[in-house]
C-alpha cells in the first residue's frame, strides 16, 4: 500500500460548503470533494446546520475516500468555523441542534450574567470578547443551563465543531485552544485558564479535556494507522502558513465580507474602547494571543458597486477593469468623517451623490477611499500597543484588486504592503499544525505568493 502517494486527508467545514482535501507531502492539493447542506430549523423555529446531515457526510466521505487506491491516507486533521456547539451524550451522540451563533440571545439572561460577574467592561476584557449574544458560544451554553435544563443534563460533553468533527473519526473527546480561545466569553486571558464562571456555573464539566491542537491521536483504519488532529477553529488555522514563513512582526488583512485585521504581536490587553469598536482577541494553535479588529468592508464594497453599475449603467462586476491612476486617486474627497453621520454606516460613501462624479472610475476610487479610511482606523486598533510591525499581508478578495492596495499601501507608508494568496490557506495551516506527525520532507517555503505595493508616499 506505501507505493500508494502518502496524503493528509483535511476537513475544511464552512457555513456554505463542506470540503475535504487530499494534500500531498509538499501540501500540493491532489483530491478535492465539497457539497452544500440545506438548513433546517431548531425547536425555536431559529434556522440551523443540519448536524445530522453533516455528520453522515463525514462519515460518508471518510469512507469514500479510504477507497482511493492511487492515495494512502496517513494523517487526517479537521478546521471548522467557530461559535459553535454540538452538545453529544456519552456515545457522542447529539442530544440538541447545532444552534446558529446568530440565534436571539435572552436580553434579561445577558443582563443578569453580566451583573453577576462583575459587569460588562470588567468580563470582555478580562476575556477579551465583545459581548456578542449567542456569538459568545459560553453564553449559548449558559443559556441552555438556564431556559433548557432537560437537554443540559443529557448533555455528556459540548464540543466545538472541529472538536465534534475530530471525535466522528477518532472517537475520542477533547477541547482545542484555538476554539476555546475565540470569543467564547470561556477563556480568562488575564490567567490563562477558564473564567472562574465557568467553574461557578458548573459549565466546567461539560467540556471535554483541553488538548494540544498540534497532536495527534492514533487510529487504527482499514488501510491501518493514521494519526489524527483534534481540529482547529478556522481563523486561527488560516494564520497558520505566515506564522511559520515569517518571523518578524506582521499583521493579516483578511478580506472577504469581513475585513478583519490579525496581529499576532501584540499582546497587550484589550481596552474599553477597543472592546467597544469590535476588537477581540484568538488564541494560535500554541497559545499565543492574537489580536483582531473588523470591519464590514466587503459587504460595503458589494452593497456599493451595485449602485454604481446601476447609475452608471455597467455589468456588476465592472470595477475589476478599473486599474489605478494616481492622477485619480490625488483628487479625490477627504470629508469621510464629516459624512459618517447614519448609526450604522459603514463608510462615508453611501451619503455621498453619485451624481457628482464624473464617472464610474472617479466614483469607484472614491468607495475605494472611504472603505481604505475606515480600514485605517480599524487596522491601527491592532496595532497599538504592539511591537514594531514590519508587514502588512492582504488576502482574500481585496488582495486582488490593485486600487485597493495602491490606496493601502499609501495608508501605511511606514509599513511593507503586499498582496498575499495561499492556496486553501484555512485548510493547508490545518495540515501544516501536524506536520512533524507525518510529514518527513521540510516545510516547503513556497506556499504563499507575495506582491509587493509601494507607497506614492
Amino acid at each position: 500500500m506505501r507505493d500508494a502517494l502518502p496524503v493528509i486527508a483535511v476537513y475544511d467545514i464552512g457555513k456554505t460548503n463542506k470540503k475535504v482535501f487530499l494534500f500531498n507531502e509538499d501540501y500540493e492539493i491532489v483530491y478535492e470533494k465539497s457539497t452544500n447542506l440545506e438548513e433546517i430549523t431548531d425547536e425555536d423555529g431559529d434556522a440551523c446546520e443540519d448536524v445530522y446531515a453533516l455528520t453522515d457526510w463525514v462519515k460518508e466521505s471518510f469512507e469514500a475516500i479510504q477507497q482511493l487506491k492511487e492515495f494512502d491516507i496517513v494523517a487526517v486533521n479537521v478546521t471548522a468555523y467557530g461559535a459553535s456547539l454540538v452538545h453529544v451524550d456519552a456515545a457522542g451522540k447529539p442530544v440538541a441542534p447545532l444552534y446558529n451563533y446568530l440565534k436571539p440571545y435572552p436580553e434579561n439572561l445577558q443582563k443578569t450574567f453580566y451583573e453577576k460577574y462583575g459587569g460588562v467592561v470588567k468580563v470582555s476584557q478580562h476575556t477579551a470578547s465583545p459581548v456578542l449574544g449567542s456569538l459568545n458560544s459560553g453564553m449559548l451554553l449558559y443559556n441552555i443551563m438556564k431556559n433548557k435544563p432537560q437537554i443540559f443534563e443529557k448533555i455528556k460533553y459540548s464540543l466545538h465543531l472541529p472538536q465534534y468533527i475530530s471525535s466522528l473519526l477518532t472517537g475520542k473527546f477533547c477541547s482545542d485552544i484555538t476554539s476555546i480561545g475565540c470569543h467564547t466569553m470561556l477563556w480568562d486571558f488575564t490567567k490563562m485558564a477558564y473564567h472562574d464562571w465557568v467553574y461557578q456555573e458548573g459549565i466546567a464539566g461539560k467540556l471535554a479535556p483541553v488538548q494540544s491542537a498540534d497532536d495527534t491521536i492514533d487510529v487504527i483504519i482499514r488501510k491501518g494507522k493514521v494519526r489524527m488532529g483534534i481540529g482547529l477553529h478556522d481563523s486561527s488555522a488560516a494564520l497558520i502558513p505566515y506564522l511559520l514563513n515569517f518571523k518578524e512582526p506582521f499583521v493579516l488583512l483578511s478580506t472577504g465580507t469581513w475585513s478583519i485585521s490579525l496581529n499576532p504581536f501584540n499582546d497587550s490587553p484589550l481596552t474599553e474602547d477597543q472592546l467597544k469598536q469590535d476588537c477581540l482577541c484568538y488564541l494560535t494553535y500554541k497559545k499565543q494571543p492574537v489580536k483582531a479588529s473588523r470591519l464590514f468592508a466587503g459587504y460595503e464594497h458589494e452593497q456599493q458597486v451595485k449602485r454604481l453599475a446601476e447609475h452608471f449603467d455597467k455589468p456588476a462586476n465592472y470595477y475589476t477593469t478599473v486599474k489605478f491612476d494616481s492622477r485619480i486617486a490625488s483628487g479625490l474627497q477627504a470629508d469621510q468623517q464629516e459624512l459618517l453621520r447614519a448609526d450604522g454606516q459603514i463608510t462615508a460613501f453611501s451619503s455621498r451623490d453619485i451624481a457628482s462624479f464624473s464617472g464610474y472610475e472617479e466614483a469607484y476610487y472614491q468607495l475605494i477611499a472611504d472603505i481604505i479610511s475606515r480600514q485605517i482606523m480599524s487596522t491601527k486598533l491592532v496595532l497599538e500597543g504592539s511591537r514594531d510591525i514590519k508587514r502588512i499581508f492582504v488576502d482574500g478578495g481585496f488582495g486582488k484588486n490593485p486600487v485597493y492596495m495602491h490606496m493601502l499601501a499609501d495608508a501605511f507608508p511606514d509599513i511593507e504592503v503586499y498582496a498575499a494568496s495561499v492556496a486553501q490557506a484555512t485548510a493547508m495551516g490545518t495540515a501544516l499544525s501536524i506536520h512533524d506527525h507525518w510529514n518527513n520532507k521540510a516545510l516547503p517555503a513556497n506556499i504563499i505568493d507575495l506582491m509587493y505595493y509601494h507607497s506614492n508616499k
